[in-house]
């Protein structure tokens, strides 16, 4: 951690190696995050783009202990953006269906599940799922309240397990 709060500090100042160490010690899970919220194929590009943000902001960052939490928010705002832009979701019609036993040698394919929330729900599952983040943590990352968190969890489950009901997985 100390490495880290090292490069931190070296980016701060205007150090690009430093920056990019960081960006390389932060890649793969800011990817899982990002594959979570939009396409695969839209995922690097994501980062990508999360990543020249957070090079130009760099100075605004007034904690650097905060560096991994502030990265995150950057690329899962970014993420929830281009899903929003391209449209990389479905959104429930606000009907209700009827569940059905699935059995349980049936395969659920959990991404294209996901690729069907907002944007926003996929970001809080992925955040509190895969992550394990608390609803503070999750709230802090993404720029939303505590109650958001939690509303956008509870939201995508439902809309997860409507999906499944009707056989969709």
């Amino acid at each position: 951690m100390e490495d880290q709060s090292a490069l931190v500090q070296q980016a701060m100042a205007g150090d690009r190696e430093a920056f990019s160490d960081l960006a390389a010690a932060h890649w793969r899970r800011l990817l899982a995050l990002a594959r979570s919220i939009v396409a695969d194929l839209e995922a690097e590009g994501v980062v990508q783009d999360g990543l020249v943000k957070a090079w130009t902001k760099i100075g605004r960052l007034r904690e650097p202990a905060a560096f991994a939490s502030w990265l995150t928010r950057i690329v899962a705002n970014t993420a929830v953006a281009r899903a929003r832009r391209k449209k990389i979701f479905q959104p429930l019609n606000g009907a209700e269906f009827a569940a059905r036993e699935v059995p349980p040698d049936d395969r659920i394919d959990v991404q294209r599940l996901l690729g069907k929330l907002a944007p926003r729900q996929r970001a809080v599952l992925h955040l509190t799922v895969i992550e394990g983040m608390s609803d503070s943590e999750v709230a802090e990352v993404l720029g939303i309240s505590n109650s958001s968190v939690r509303v956008h969890r509870m939201r995508g489950r439902q809309h997860m397990e409507r999906l499944v009901g009707r056989g969709e997985n």
